[in-house]
């Protein structure tokens, strides 16, 4: 288990892939020296590493990060004084999502899945009508009416709206199709309710069954667009349900695909160029507030019985809700960016300049640790790959401190 956390704190350490990971490790003495494995050993495999980081999860993560900011306390010299927290949007690996790209990825994930199943059981007839072809061209018409430059092309959002319509109908058609033959492959040949079916079926069929329900979904959401309608919990991959389109005012990315992280940096001081440990990041489904996530925080904070005298926000937190988070905590001086607070003018602009370093160490956690894409898709994996990242970040600061 040594061996695996090592690997991945190098993995995020470095940016690499798991079979890059590997073959670096695999080449060098110095990196297998670090991780524990002799030379006459064999580096684990990238599958064996890829499977493990989703069997463990995220909360074991969690509890690697928590005892590193416990052996800082108890074994260095480190005191958290300060604390400054801000949250961020990890994006999910996904492209940006159009209703005809995703009925197309719908209609040929359906496919898929049903020829997979179809494998599975052989002997039976389970008929799978691959649409992706149908609404491929309609993807391809609404790329050629969207090119037109021509007086004609000003009716194309009419003409868009139509071609929408029509993918959303052969999707709407094939997740019906996907119902009714995963209601037939569920009747097995020694009963009704499907025994003596081959392994791996009910897997196959399980994810079949999911994958239409996501399907009819996006059918809705089609129809209501075109209707006019608000959507709610809007779907925005077929591959990661759980990512979600997040605003956040930024000129250059107005709207983000993915999830919100609270961050929290504990320091030792509040002086330029303070480096300190991250807590496990606080999140929550959707696109959440920050006072929303700042309990989760306090939680963490008095789990590991750290009492900062000092904490710097961002503009977002709201004065009262925020001073009812904190209560527990009873921090001595509590600065929010933008807002009025008692003290002299000097303290407010230490206090300023040490907040704007969180912005910093966002962009340091993304550029270096990862944490600007998760790979990892749905929400717990995408907790887990935030989790190795901020782990990642406090080894390499515990190493600093030591």
């Amino acid at each position: 288990m040594q061996t695996y956390v090592r690997l991945l704190v190098l993995k995020h350490r470095y940016g690499w892939g798991y079979e890059t990971l590997m073959r670096e490790v695999s080449d060098s003495l110095h990196l297998r020296r670090f991780c524990r494995i002799p030379l006459h050993e064999r580096v684990p495999d990238e599958s064996t590493v890829r499977k493990l980081t989703r069997r463990l999860g995220p909360e074991t993560v969690a509890e690697l990060s928590r005892a590193v900011i416990a052996k800082a306390q108890r074994e260095t010299r480190f005191h958290a004084r300060a604390v400054r927290i801000d949250s961020t949007v990890v994006e999910a690996d996904v492209r940006y999502p159009t209703d005809a790209g995703l009925a197309g990825d719908g209609v040929r994930t359906l496919a898929r899945e049903g020829r997979r199943l179809r494998a599975r059981l052989s002997g039976t007839e389970l008929r799978v009508r691959d649409r992706s072809r149908a609404v491929g061209t309609r993807v391809r018409a609404i790329g050629r009416s969207l090119r037109r430059r021509t007086g004609e092309a000003k009716g194309g959002g009419a003409r868009t709206d139509r071609t929408n319509g029509e993918a959303a109908c052969r999707l709407g058609q094939r997740g019906a199709d996907a119902r009714r033959r995963g209601a037939q492959a569920g009747a097995g040949r020694r009963g009704a309710d499907g025994a003596g079916r081959p392994p791996g079926c009910w897997r196959r069929r399980s994810g079949w069954g999911k994958l239409a329900g996501r399907a009819e979904k996006v059918v809705g959401q089609i129809s209501k667009r075109l209707a006019g309608e608000p959507i709610s919990d809007r779907l925005v991959s077929i591959f990661d349900p759980d990512a979600r389109p997040i605003r956040k005012g930024k000129l250059g990315k107005p709207t983000e695909f993915g999830y919100v992280e609270q961050l929290a940096e504990l320091t030792p001081n509040t002086k330029r160029g303070a480096r300190g440990f991250l807590l496990p990041p606080s999140s929550a489904p959707g696109n959440p507030g920050e006072n929303e996530l700042l309990p989760q925080t306090v939680a963490e904070l008095e789990r590991l019985r750290l009492s900062p005298r000092e904490v710097a926000l961002d503009g977002g937190f709201q004065t009262k809700a925020t001073a009812e988070a904190l209560a527990p905590l009873s921090p001595e001086r509590v600065f929010i960016a933008g807002r009025a607070a008692p003290g002299s003018r000097r303290t407010q602009r230490r206090l300023a300049r040490y907040r704007v370093g969180a912005e910093g160490r966002i962009s340091h956690l993304k550029r270096r640790h990862g944490l600007r894409r998760s790979r990892l898709k749905g929400r717990e994996g995408e907790r887990s790959w935030t989790g190795w990242a901020v782990f990642a970040y406090n080894v390499h600061t515990y190493g600093q401190y030591a």
